[in-house]
């Protein structure tokens, strides 16, 4: 039997009990994950497929199998959409290692039916993130009605979230961003830079087309293709014709091996002179805030113009300066050579999220510290950046903490936006991070681990209320939270161990938990 996009939609839909559009149904197909034939014009999806398909997420009973029944399934959020756990300024920039935010709203929010008797926080109460990473408790509790303070020792991290929940003249914004645009389009228009991407991509197009059609994708899932062998050779064939445009209108792709700066490691030269014109351009802006603003919305724009590979983009493998078989799209892709049409998108898209967050977001306060939260005078380093919320909060106490340290020896904060602190001068502190990534996971890192965080913990009671609530979210594989409590002088009152569905990873498809730990003061 074969469906139409409408009645393959409706069909899962029905199966999942939420939402599911055309959109979707499309995106399974270009990525080989359900077969389509076209039928007189129009595409079709056999039912079969669908069934085949859907029946391999139905992942509750095998997850409960696999990980315990103690896995709480509602806090999977599995019927939420993309588009929810992105909402508006949640999707502002690009971050590792960040949590829904519907999580954060769960614990939060005393409305939630979840909690008829166990409230844990009210409108007006203050919650802390000391590690606060791009925001979203910060934005969470703004939306709840809820004061917040954040502190994050990477100086970008905090400027993340403060540009996030700021607030913007954005008539003037969306004014001071198109001014730029028309700029960075007469900068570009000095080359040849767009005549070729345009005349690359119209013969990439062709190329793709005869060599990567629809049915590719299935063919390389059902083995009947090997991937790496035919992409490898069907690359090599369109070098040729890459190299002979490079040089028929003299674009420069050399990049410098021995350079510290990243900016020159992992950017084209037609990228960083286009990338220093809009930093230029920005500098002059005389409003504070909206040029916090542009500087937030060109340093998406740059994460997303690294010469790189599509499926590398969070990696950062090696330099890439030609087409490539792309293992992501499953076609040849080519480099960027422009940031305008990602500038040109960002403003926009960006411009609306503060928008949309604009009709939800309360009159209360919010600002991420930077700092280290084992040793940071919270009162003090506050009363500098906001003194009338600093008042608030010495008055009040803090409520409690909702936060998720990094787990240990899996990112290099710092590292994944290296392009930032290169171009806009923030100052690195690698060093004072808590288990990152170029520690590893042996014993030490997990003592240290243990250490960094219980400090921090002991540090900010002095500034939490008496009877106040720890929300910790963690993947506990080296069970290092029950040592962490202790030494912290506090006990683990609850553990919530949710499914984590919605993972960026190659083994998304695997089942994997985080814990959600309750702690409170230990009362000896």
């Amino acid at each position: 039997m074969l469906l139409t996009l409408k009645q393959a939609s409706q069909w899962a839909s029905e199966q999942l009990n939420k939402n599911v559009t055309p959109a979707n149904i499309t995106y399974l197909i270009q990525y080989g994950r359900i077969e389509s034939i076209v039928d007189n014009g129009s595409t079709r999806v056999p039912l079969q497929s669908l069934e085949d398909y859907y029946s391999l997420n139905r992942r509750e009973t095998r997850w409960k199998d696999e990980l315990g029944d103690d896995l709480n399934w509602t806090l999977a959020f599995e019927k939420v959409k993309e588009a929810e756990t992105t909402k508006h300024v949640h999707r502002l920039h690009p971050y590792k290692g960040k949590f829904i935010p519907q999580l954060v709203e769960y614990f939060l929010d005393a409305h939630t039916d979840t909690f008829k008797s166990d409230v844990y926080f009210r409108p007006n109460d203050i919650v802390l993130d000391p590690f606060c990473g791009s925001g979203t408790t910060l934005v969470q509790a703004s939306e709840l009605g809820m004061h917040a303070v954040g502190i994050d020792v990477s100086a970008f991290n905090a400027f993340i979230g403060n540009a996030k929940v700021g607030t913007y003249n954005l008539t003037h914004l969306y004014t001071e961003s198109q001014k730029i645009t028309a700029a960075l389009k007469n900068f570009v228009a000095t080359s040849k830079i767009l005549e070729f991407d345009a005349k690359l991509a119209e013969m990439l197009a062709d190329f793709n087309n005869q060599y990567f059609p629809v049915s590719f994708k299935r063919q390389v899932r059902a083995g009947e293709i090997n991937q790496k062998q035919y992409g490898a050779e069907k690359e090599a064939i369109f070098l040729e014709t890459y190299h002979n445009l490079v040089a028929e209108y003299q674009i420069d792709i050399q990049m410098p091996t021995d350079s510290a700066r990243f900016m020159k490691q992992w950017y084209l030269p037609g990228i960083r002179a286009e990338v220093d014109f809009v930093h230029n351009a920005i500098r002059k802006v005389e409003n504070t805030s909206t040029q916090k603003a542009l500087m937030l919305i060109l340093s998406r724009t740059i994460r997303s113009c690294r010469a790189t590979t599509h499926a590398d983009l969070g990696t950062l493998r090696k330099p890439v300066t030609t087409t490539y078989y792309c293992r992501k799209h499953g076609k040849v892709c080519k480099p960027l050579f422009s940031i305008l049409g990602w500038w040109e998108r960002y403003c926009k898209d960006s411009i609306q999220r503060w928008v949309e967050f604009g009709r939800l977001k309360t009159d209360t306060f919010q600002h991420c510290l930077t700092g280290d939260s084992r040793t940071i005078d919270i009162f003090a380093m506050l009363k500098q950046a906001s003194p009338q919320f600093a008042e608030i909060v010495q008055k009040q106490k803090i409520k409690g903490i909702f936060t998720s340290p990094p787990y240990v020896g899996l990112i290099n904060y710092h590292e994944q936006h290296a392009y930032a602190y290169d171009l806009f001068g923030f100052k690195r502190l690698d060093e004072l991070e808590i288990g990152p990534l170029f520690r590893g996971k042996g014993r030490e890192a997990r003592g240290s681990y243990i250490h960094g965080v219980a400090e921090v913990f002991k540090n900010c009671k002095r500034f939490l209320a008496d009877d106040y609530d720890v929300f910790v979210v963690a993947n506990d594989k080296f069970n290092m939270y029950p040592t962490i409590a202790e030494m912290a002088g506090m006990y683990i009152v609850n553990q919530h161990k949710r499914p984590v569905l919605n993972r960026t990873e190659k083994n998304r498809e695997s089942a994997y938990s985080e814990t959600i730990f309750h702690m409170k003061e230990r009362r000896d």
